[in-house]
């Protein structure tokens, strides 16, 4: 008989904090021994998320995970902007296969909100001010302060700049 170990929401993001933290101090300078050590570490944490964010400068610090690190993958070589907000299970992957089209890494500007889902994959730029839906599948490029929904991107500009904070309430659904 096994001991289950339940994930509640306040688990995962004590888990996101420490890789986010983690993560700060690893591209900091420090020595070789050190830099192993808190890699392993970092490497660990993310499993026990099921994710992988990629020790890279290109992406941004200010970056808001409202429910945790749980099943986000971010491709080494992507860029994104600062205060973006990604839920959970969504994929920012590059495409390598050399007769696409569209290989290479995606970008994402700032400001954000990238539903539960969803996917963005390949060379394509996510302008700033972006809402992107849940379960949506991104593969051409998006401008500034439009919306993309539907698993068949539909792109719906809009003629003013989008707020896509992230609203934390305290307590329950209130």
């Amino acid at each position: 008989m096994g001991i289950e170990l339940f994930l509640t929401k306040d688990y995962l993001n004590s888990y996101t904090d420490e890789v986010l933290v983690l993560k700060k101090r690893i591209l900091k300078p420090h020595s070789k021994v050190r830099g192993i050590f808190m890699r392993r570490k970092y490497n660990r944490l993310l499993f026990k998320c099921q994710s992988f964010l990629p020790l890279s400068e290109a992406i941004s610090d200010k970056i808001t995970f409202p429910h945790g690190l749980s099943g986000i993958f971010i491709s080494g070589g992507a860029k994104i902007g600062d205060n973006c907000t990604i839920f959970q299970q969504v994929t920012i992957g590059s495409n390598t296969l050399n007769d696409s089209k569209t290989k290479g890494y995606p970008v994402i500007g700032k400001n954000c909100y990238i539903g539960a889902g969803a996917k963005i994959i390949g060379n394509v730029k996510v302008g700033d001010n972006v809402r992107i839906g849940a379960n949506a599948v991104v593969v051409k490029d998006v401008p500034d302060n439009a919306t993309v929904v539907g698993g068949r991107p539909r792109i719906i500009e809009h003629d003013h700049k989008l707020d896509n904070g992230f609203v934390k309430f305290k307590g329950g659904n209130k």
